[in-house]
């Protein structure tokens, strides 16, 4: 069961096992998938019928995808350019 889950969950939000991983620009496949998220977070709001929902989910959305956006920056910078943090320590 908890293989299946996280199967599950990789295969929707990892984008090296989504069918995005096809998409060979990373800015584009990040903007998939936030366009997916607003996509969703639109849909279930229209379900529940409540469009004071839609703002807040819109907003919550929004900094989640800010965090991920932030976090994978700095993996990438991390990974490519690991001396610009070294230039932050010096300060």
């Amino acid at each position: 069961m908890r293989k299946s889950i996280a199967f599950v969950w990789n295969f929707i939000f990892d984008h090296e096992v989504s069918p995005l991983r096809h998409i060979p620009d990373f800015n584009v496949r990040h903007m998939v998938l936030q366009m997916l998220g607003w996509m969703w977070a639109i849909t279930f709001s229209v379900a529940i019928g409540s469009y004071t929902f839609l703002a807040v989910s819109l907003i919550g959305h929004a900094v989640l995808l800010g965090a991920v956006a932030i976090t994978v920056a700095t993996y990438t910078t991390a990974a490519k350019r690991p001396q610009t943090f070294l230039s932050l320590a010096r300060r």
